[in-house]
């Protein structure tokens, strides 16, 4: 049998959250009639563990509320339900810092193969993950490239529903390990930026902050602290319609995500962003998130 090298191998010992039974690593299945695995029939968020705090938790749950509504789930647990679970997965692994919460709620298991929703009699499945596993990309920054793949307008389907069915983000992963780099900005249909295949985006032009509008992209939490964090050190902070060129001569790019946190870009498409390192306001802003990150928070209890 091949041996796998996990990224933490602390991970290799973790105890899974499904439906509220914990579940060792490799014990931790759904069922193949899960709607997860018939359709990508899901929504999902990615949550941050720092100092004995789950950041943001109350916004993620609401996203992840408002999204299995807007998907018309016959059955949403409570927050209260999915906050509890969250901690005592936590509690079970001993996870209080460095740690990323992978939690899903699939619209449940059907009594017969298809897509119908009716299929789904059993209620939702809930499954928590939570791994040791810090910020994934080099706080020093990384490269991006331009994916060919678009991202969904809200006519397809809208990207504020943070759903499971992410195949044209990984066909634009794909398209990034093969050019050798870390992730791809994707486009709308109309050629403006979105976001990438997994974080949103920003620039810095003569001390102004420009996102892409929320159009065509998730409205990141992480996204809107930054927002609120530029706004609040009186740095001018704008939403619009951003073209490539405009980002390949910005003097600052950097990506937001929970799974990442602030990240500087280098280069896009082999154009060097700025001085080709972090720059200013994007390190001011990387400090006043990490700032934040420490001092908000809903505690994680104690046994």
């Amino acid at each position: 049998m091949t041996q796998i090298a996990l990224p933490d191998p602390r991970n290799e010992t973790i105890l899974v959250n499904i439906d509220g039974t914990l579940h060792r690593r490799e014990e931790a299945k759904v069922s193949v009639f899960d709607s997860v695995v018939q359709g990508g029939d899901a929504v999902w968020e990615g949550i941050r563990i720092y100092e004995g705090k789950v950041f943001m938790l109350e916004e993620h749950l609401q996203r992840m509320v408002d999204s299995a509504h807007a998907m018309a789930f016959a059955e949403i647990p409570t927050k209260e339900y999915l906050r509890q679970e969250i901690f005592k997965t936590l509690q079970a692994n001993n996870m209080y810092d460095g740690a990323h919460i992978r939690l899903t709620l699939t619209r449940g298991k059907k009594v017969t193969s298809g897509m119908s929703p009716a299929f789904n009699q059993y209620g939702p499945t809930l499954i928590v993950l939570a791994e040791w596993k810090e910020p994934v990309y080099d706080v020093e920054g990384i490269r991006l490239i331009t994916s060919s793949i678009r991202r969904n307008p809200p006519q397809c389907i809208d990207s504020k529903i943070h759903h499971n069915n992410l195949i044209n983000n990984i066909l634009a992963k794909i398209e990034a390990n093969l050019a050798g780099v870390e992730d791809a900005i994707m486009l709308d249909i109309d050629g403006f930026v979105s976001e990438t295949n997994a974080t949103n985006v920003f620039f810095v032009k003569a001390g102004k902050v420009k996102t892409p509008f929320a159009d065509s992209c998730l409205p990141g939490i992480t996204r809107a602290n930054v927002m609120a964090i530029a706004r609040g050190h009186d740095l001018p902070m704008t939403e619009k319609r951003i073209s490539l060129s405009e980002m390949y001569t910005a003097d600052e790019v950097f990506v937001t995500g929970s799974m990442g946190e602030i990240t500087p870009v280098l280069t896009i498409d082999g154009r060097k962003i700025g001085t080709g390192t972090t720059g200013e306001i994007t390190r001011q802003i990387m400090e006043h998130y990490r700032q934040l990150t420490r001092k908000q928070g809903v505690p994680i209890p104690k046994e």
